[in-house]
């Protein structure tokens, strides 16, 4: 492997120049040239994510979280406690772990979410989505919920800068 800095010829497979000391890890980073990869490596989460229009609370039933998901025509929504993200109730959730419908959402919610900041690239918000097998991150910005990325957003988003 030549070193791009010294032009030295290093045996193939070393971390760093053997003549000038130059790390090569770099150079196994993928770099966005333009049109699909640049906007999936490049583009902020905050152009694509919808706002939540609702929440629940923690003791709220089940059965008025699942009437503001359908009513809104989404597949989840955040649980905020004093204003603040305790959890997400999904429709997966909802699905997998339903016993009473009188149920608090506490019982069925996933607590202490993974989020994702609104300036974090779309890229690490699908590897967030695929490392956790989840479908809804929670968005937030200086630790308050903006907003609610779905995979749908991200497709969305990105069917619309391919065309």
């Amino acid at each position: 492997m030549r070193c791009p800095a010294c032009g030295f010829d290093n045996i193939e497979g070393v971390d760093r120049c053997d003549e000038c000391m130059e790390p090569f890890r770099q150079l196994d980073v993928p770099q966005p040239k333009e049109g699909f990869q640049a906007h999936l490596m490049l583009d902020p989460v905050r152009k694509l994510y919808s706002s939540y229009p609702a929440a629940v609370a923690p003791g709220d039933s089940i059965s008025r979280a699942i009437g503001l998901m359908r009513e809104w025509r989404v597949g989840c929504v955040p649980v905020l406690e004093s204003g603040k993200l305790v959890g997400i109730l999904t429709e997966v959730d909802v699905l997998f772990k339903l016993t009473d419908l009188r149920d608090p959402v506490s019982k069925l919610m996933t607590p202490s979410p993974e989020v994702v900041e609104e300036d974090s690239t779309i890229a690490s918000a699908l590897n967030l989505m695929s490392v956790g097998g989840y479908r809804h991150l929670p968005v937030v910005r200086d630790k308050s919920l903006v907003g609610i990325l779905s995979i749908k957003d991200v497709l969305r988003y990105l069917k619309e800068n391919l065309l």
